[in-house]
């Protein structure tokens, strides 16, 4: 995590989004670096806006600009699948030296996971708290428009090193059916008052209800009985080839 005093900035250390790199490259110019232990450089958007949000901007009298990159999210997964087969991870239960990155993202979607897919989630390292989250969020593979941004923003050019890279590997994956995620619940995206991306899960949830409804077997003219397979949306034609 980073503060720039002046100009009234922020940045937060995603995980397995070149923090390191970005984190080296502009600790010399910030006012506060967070870089150990882990738990307070990924400080998340929570618990910036508890803790450290209000005490900047009590003591400086003016909000700070809270910004922070995403990654595409299979992509994150392998970075950390790559990022823990390295030999310097000595500890055998959070190696994925001898596991296929199939078994990997199925075990991280378990609950509770294993320790070699304990990675955290980005969803909840960007979550909000109410109406407060992050004022800019950019993609980590457009990350070229977070360089520019930060260049305008600092007034200075800004090249990054190739800091704690996970190793090259291939990542396959076969999706496969799992119990409970066969139907997904609709998310609505939408942005709160300070442009932060959210997700909405309760029109989701209530369009699923309706079309749940509207799609309940209708009931035969003879018999009263619920029709095996029978689609509510059929022509009326249809329907009589079906009773007969």
């Amino acid at each position: 995590m980073l503060v720039f005093w002046e100009q009234r900035l922020a940045i937060l250390a995603t995980p397995k989004t070149g923090s390191t790199a970005i984190e080296s490259a502009l600790e010399p110019l910030a006012t506060m670096a967070v870089q150990r232990p882990p738990v307070l450089k990924h400080t998340p958007v929570q618990r910036f806006h508890r803790f450290i949000g209000p005490y900047l901007e009590v003591t400086s009298g003016q909000p700070f600009t809270l910004v922070a990159l995403m990654r595409e999210p299979r992509d994150w997964l392998g970075s950390w699948f790559r990022y823990r087969q390295r030999d310097e991870v000595t500890d055998p239960a959070k190696s994925t030296a001898a596991i296929s990155f199939d078994r990997f993202v199925n075990a991280w979607c378990d609950d509770p996971q294993p320790e070699f897919a304990a990675v955290g989630s980005q969803a909840k390292f960007l979550q909000p708290k109410g109406d407060k989250g992050v004022d800019h969020l950019f993609r980590y593979e457009e990350i070229d428009t977070f360089l520019h941004f930060l260049e305008d923003r600092l007034n200075c050019e800004i090249i990054l090193p190739r800091l704690n890279v996970s190793p090259p590997g291939t990542c396959s994956f076969r999706p496969k059916p799992r119990r409970g995620c066969e139907r997904p619940q609709p998310v609505t995206l939408r942005f709160t008052k300070r442009s932060t991306l959210r997700a909405d899960r309760s029109a989701g949830a209530a369009s699923a209800r309706r079309r749940f409804r509207k799609a309940r077997p209708a009931k035969t003219a003879l018999t009263g009985r619920p029709m095996q397979g029978f689609v509510p949306a059929l022509p009326m034609a249809h329907r009589r080839r079906i009773r007969k």
